[in-house]
């Protein structure tokens, strides 16, 4: 006969209540120390269905992994961590509207953006593009890029990067897959001490164990314009869109969308719109038609 407690323990029946004790005086022994894995505000998608997966949004102060589809959609990775980071951005231009300041003075005084990424990620997938960032939200002059010759350097100055409480948002691109959960673990702790979101963007999927709070694969969708009459659908360019599986979530469930991106609102949509049909042939004999 052992103990009380050690019964309780070992027997099935109390082994579930002492593991959720164990779990809330974890999560006491975290918040104490302000190093809560998925701490901080929640950043919103500006989506119902998919923020109410995540239980609000993305946990600012946490870090999260983006993976590429395929290496080919690399760029679709990155315009969606992007997005992300100019919806970090969008609280303090609300607030600054209630106060009557101008979102120009109020992008030019926020936290910084960090881009860190291999040497050679850049040369095959290039650098952010200028007009391109300013389109998403994000003052090219708050956007400070740093390069590194090594997969563990980027992963250095990722966390020293996050503990900085002058930048807002980390991104740190990488092609290596031998990332253990010890540093995603230090990444965490480090993005909760500095409450900075931290984006770990990387060229292909993985199964790897990781400490980030949610990972997602993003690939490339067609894109359509919005109807408006004659020919339109088959000339310019519509919003980007991308499909979005989030595979892992600490907060809740998954789920896989197919989204777009609004510039104006600077905010993400459903592609929930019809997608074009394809015309009547017009090579084919005159009974086929009619048939």
């Amino acid at each position: 006969m052992g103990t009380p407690a050690r019964s309780a323990f070992c027997s099935p029946a109390g082994a579930p209540a002492v593991l959720d004790r164990l779990r809330r005086e974890l999560c006491a022994a975290e918040a104490a120390t302000g190093l809560t894995p998925d701490g901080g505000a929640a950043l919103g998608l500006g989506i119902s269905a998919i923020d109410g997966v995540l239980s609000g949004g993305l946990g600012c102060g946490a870090l999260h992994e983006i993976a590429a589809a395929h290496e080919t959609e690399t760029a679709a990775a990155t315009g969606f961590a992007l997005a992300l980071a100019a919806r970090q951005a969008l609280p303090s231009c609300e607030s600054a509207a209630r106060t009557g300041a101008s979102a120009v003075s109020t992008r030019i005084t926020g936290r910084y953006l960090l881009w860190i990424a291999e040497d050679f990620s850049l040369a095959e997938n290039g650098a952010p593009y200028g007009p391109g960032l300013d389109g998403a939200g994000i003052a090219p002059e708050r956007l400070i890029t740093v390069t590194a010759a090594r997969d563990r350097d980027v992963l250095w100055a990722m966390e020293e990067a996050l503990r900085c409480r002058a930048v807002g948002v980390v991104i740190g691109e990488m092609r290596s897959r031998g990332i253990d959960q010890v540093m995603t673990r230090r990444l965490a702790l480090a993005a909760a001490a500095g409450d900075t979101l931290g984006l770990l963007l990387r060229t292909t999927p993985h199964d790897e164990p990781s400490a980030a709070a949610t990972r997602w694969i993003i690939g490339t969708a067609p894109s359509f314009p919005r109807a408006g009459g004659g020919d339109e659908r088959s000339h310019g360019l519509g919003p980007p869109r991308l499909t979005a599986r989030l595979v892992r979530n600490r907060r809740g469930h998954l789920g896989a969308w197919i989204v777009e991106w609004n510039s104006v609102e600077q905010r993400f949509e459903l592609a929930t719109h019809s997608e074009p049909l394809a015309g009547t042939a017009f090579d084919r004999p005159h009974r086929a038609a009619v048939a």
